[in-house]
């Protein structure tokens, strides 16, 4: 089916969006906030209303957090035998795989997301519940332990209810890496989606309906995060909590878990460098930076926002990338031509425009100028690629700015491009690009952040871990069996001899 037009729609899409204001769901029940209070999501390509959702407020998430501890307790979720969790598992992935095109559909609208790479973070959410849910029946939960006059072992078990709050720019894909693992070891689910993009939430907890995981092991609570989110991340009754979004308002969901000692795990963000030595393929590697920018309108944590080039070839390389950025196509995320979509609300198009009025107040070069964009027939959010350059001090290349927009600057040698690499406060991920691949581990293995990649930016395979350290984050990884340890508590059980 080709999507070009709103009118296009799956018949899905149109009645899911046709139903009225949206429900929460938990315990199994599509629920409203008990005031009856709401918000409205909106299509950021054109602006315009796509539906309005109930807005839980603090009794609507204490009630959930409390259905959620229930469910824990008295379903027999956690005691079931870990093959026949991994079952159900396994028939929610199959459910999202057959709808994945609407699925897809509904998260392109929500988030402004080209409709293809929608479709590939709905099949990201799909394979990370497959690989969590095979993982943790080959995962020896029982060990036993070498003590003189013991006998004595440890047990993994899992901890309760768990509070998950997602953001807007990767809603399906994250609900995904961050529920999967909890739920392959046992645990019950609160989620709380980014306001902006809580369709494809609402619709996973009614495809676990009906694929029989037991109610009030999946719940959705719809809101903002001032409320709704404060709320669960406040709540003394959840066992574990994990938040991604920004580091400012992390640090308030730091704050609130640690008032009620509830271990919280933090993906925050980031201002990741890609480090191009000259013995590259400039013109290759030039296009895998342009595409890396402009995925998801630059909507994207770890991407790569510093490009550090070595002098040699900064030229060369700058003048690539201005050329291929040049011919992006901007357009309504719908429409098949379009490469890059609007960003996801007023407030985020303003913040990318800010940025660049900034950087070149404090003396950066404009090499390619960005700003708003205009798509005919569509009031949406639109933003052109752009690329600054000059001191890293500079506040661009400072500040985490969440849209199409790199800052660039030459280095003359590879120590010097590993302490600009490291010159910021975040650390999630970096890249080095280069054919010598004795360099590339060295280099790599001196970044200061949790992820280094090796010609690719934005690399995320299962099995390995992903984390961010510093001003990006803290408490773990995911989609590695690390991630899976994280949601089982250690018991240990000892007999004297």
């Amino acid at each position: 089916m080709s999507t070009t037009t709103a009118s296009e729609l799956y018949p899905e899409v149109k009645a899911f969006l046709e139903e009225g204001t949206l429900k929460g769901v938990v315990g199994g029940k599509e629920v409203e906030s008990a005031g009856g209070e709401t918000f409205v999501t909106s299509d950021p390509g054109s602006g315009k209303q796509l539906a309005e959702v109930f807005s839980f407020q603090p009794g609507d998430v204490e009630m959930a957090v409390d259905v959620a501890d229930a469910a824990f307790r008295k379903t027999g979720w956690p005691q079931l035998p870990q093959n026949e969790r991994s079952a159900l598992l396994h028939r929610l992935a199959d459910a999202v795989e057959k709808h994945k095109p609407m699925i897809a559909q509904l998260e392109a609208l929500d988030a402004g997301k080209i409709e293809a790479q929608a479709q590939g973070d709905v099949q990201n959410f799909v394979d990370t519940m497959r690989y969590f849910a095979d993982l943790a029946q080959h995962v020896q939960r029982r060990s036993v332990l070498a003590v003189p006059n013991h006998e004595a072992w440890t047990v993994r078990q899992p901890y309760g209810a768990c509070g998950f709050i997602f953001p807007w720019n990767f809603p399906f894909l994250l609900i995904g890496w961050g529920i999967a693992p909890a739920l392959a070891a046992g645990n019950t689910v609160v989620i709380k989606p980014a306001e902006d993009t809580p369709m494809s939430a609402i619709y996973l907890a009614r495809l676990a309906k009906e694929v029989g995981i037991p109610d009030g092991v999946i719940n959705v609570v719809p809101g903002y995060g001032s409320v709704a989110g404060a709320a669960l991340s406040g709540n003394p009754k959840l066992k574990r909590m994990s938040f991604t979004g920004s580091p400012e308002v992390g640090r308030l969901v730091a704050e609130s878990c640690g008032a009620n000692l509830v271990p919280v795990k933090l993906e925050l963000g980031g201002k990741g460098a890609a480090v191009v030595f000259s013995d590259v393929d400039v013109p290759d590697t030039a296009q895998k930076l342009v595409n890396a920018i402009t995925f998801h309108t630059g909507q994207v944590c770890c991407d790569a926002t510093r490009w550090l080039i070595d002098e040699n070839i900064y030229d060369h390389f700058v003048s690539e990338c201005v050329d291929r950025l040049k011919k992006v196509q901007v357009g309504y995320q719908l429409n098949d031509k379009s490469q890059m979509g609007p960003v996801v609300n007023a407030k985020q198009h303003q913040r990318v425009l800010s940025y660049l009025e900034k950087g070149q107040a404090e003396g950066a070069e404009c090499v390619l100028e960005g700003g708003a964009a205009e798509v005919p027939g569509y009031e949406g959010y639109y933003v052109k690629p752009a690329l600054m350059a000059g001191s890293l001090d500079n506040v661009a290349a400072r500040e985490e700015i969440f849209g199409p927009v790199a800052y660039l600057a030459p280095f003359k040698t590879e120590e010097q491009a590993i302490q600009m690499t490291n010159s910021t406060d975040y650390g999630l991920a970096n890249s080095v690009w280069t054919s010598d691949l004795s360099r590339a581990s060295r280099v790599a293995e001196a970044m200061c952040a949790g992820n280094s990649w090796i010609n690719a930016h934005n690399v995320f395979a299962h099995g390995v871990p992903y984390a961010g350290i510093n001003k990006s984050g803290m408490g773990g990884g995911v989609l590695s069996v690390e991630t899976l340890f994280d949601y089982w508590r250690s018991l240990s059980v000892v007999r004297p001899l």
